[in-house]
C-alpha cells in the first residue's frame, strides 16, 4: 500500500508546484502590464494641460533636497573602498598611478548610478507606495474618481517626473565625491600625487562615459517611480496590505535597478560602437 500512495504524493506536488509556478508567471505578467499601461498613462496625463507644476516642484524637493546627505555619504565611501581595493592589487603590478581612471570609471558609469538608485529607490518608492497606498485605503482615489480629477495627472505624473529628474542630479554628487574620496586614500595611503590622479582621470574620462551614466538613472527613476506608484494604487487589505505592498516595492525596485542595469550597460556599449 506505501508504495502505491508514495508516487501519487510525489504527483501531487509536482503539479502543486508547477501550478504555483504558472500563477506566479501569470501574475508577473499581469503586473507587468498593468505597469506598462501606468506609464503610458502617465505620459499621456504629462502632456496634457493643466499641469502639476507646484506639484512637481514639492517632489522634487523631497526626492533630490531630502537625499543629499544619504546620497554624499554612501557616494564618498563607495569612491575610498573601491579606491582602496584597486590601488592594493595596483601596487603589485607597479601600475598605481592608474587607480584615478579605474575609479572614475567605475563612479560614473556604474557605481554611482547604481548605488544612488538603490538608495533612492528604497526610501522615495517606499514613500510613493505609502503615500498612495493610504489614499486608496481610505479610499480618497475613489473620492477623486467620482469628483472627475485625473488623479494620475495629479500624484503619479509629478512622482515620476521628479524622481527621473532628480536621479541624474543626486549622481553627479555621488559620483564627485566617490571620486574625490578616491583621490584622498589614493593620496595618504599609497602617495599617489593628486596631479597624476587627476591627469589620469581627464584623459581617459570621455563625455559618453558621463551621458551613459547619466542615462541610466532616467531609466531608474522611471522604473522605481512606477513602481511606487503602482504598488500604492493597487494597495488591497488595509494596514497590512499597505504594509506588505511597501516592502514589495523596496524589493521590486531594487531588482529592476540591477537587472536594467545590464541591458542599459549593453545598450549603450551597442551605441558607442554603433
Amino acid at each position: 500500500m506505501s508504495t502505491r500512495t508514495a508516487p501519487l504524493g510525489w504527483s501531487a506536488r509536482v503539479s502543486g508546484l508547477t501550478a504555483e509556478l504558472g500563477r506566479r508567471a501569470v501574475d508577473f505578467v499581469g503586473e507587468l502590464g498593468a505597469m506598462s499601461a501606468l506609464i503610458i498613462e502617465t505620459f499621456q496625463a504629462a502632456l496634457t494641460p493643466p499641469y502639476a507644476l507646484r506639484g512637481f516642484v514639492a517632489q522634487l524637493d523631497h526626492i533630490a533636497v531630502s537625499s543629499v546627505s544619504i546620497v554624499s555619504v554612501a557616494g564618498l565611501f563607495v569612491g575610498l573602498v573601491l579606491a582602496l581595493q584597486t590601488t592594493y592589487g595596483l601596487v603589485r603590478f607597479g601600475a598605481k598611478g592608474t587607480v584615478g581612471i579605474i575609479v572614475g570609471i567605475s563612479m560614473v558609469r556604474e557605481l554611482g548610478p547604481v548605488v544612488t538608485a538603490v538608495l533612492v529607490g528604497g526610501r522615495v518608492g517606499s514613500g510613493f507606495t505609502a503615500e498612495l497606498g493610504s489614499m486608496k485605503v481610505t479610499e480618497q482615489i475613489d473620492a477623486m474618481r467620482a469628483l472627475g480629477v485625473n488623479y494620475i495627472q495629479r500624484l503619479v505624473v509629478p512622482r515620476v517626473l521628479g524622481t527621473m529628474l532628480a536621479l541624474p542630479l543626486l549622481t553627479l554628487i555621488a559620483s564627485t565625491l566617490g571620486v574625490f574620496g578616491g583621490m584622498v586614500i589614493a593620496h595618504y595611503e599609497f602617495n599617489v600625487d593628486y596631479h597624476q590622479y587627476f591627469t589620469s582621470l581627464t584623459n581617459y574620462i570621455r563625455i559618453a562615459d558621463m551621458l551613459d551614466g547619466l542615462g541610466k538613472t532616467v531609466v531608474f527613476g522611471l522604473l522605481i517611480a512606477i513602481i511606487g506608484c503602482h504598488n500604492g494604487l493597487a494597495t488591497r487589505g488595509g494596514t497590512e496590505g499597505l504594509g506588505r505592498a511597501t516592502t514589495d516595492t523596496v524589493v521590486k525596485a531594487a531588482l529592476a535597478v540591477f537587472i536594467s542595469d545590464f541591458f542599459l550597460t549593453k545598450f549603450f556599449w551597442w551605441l558607442e560602437g554603433w
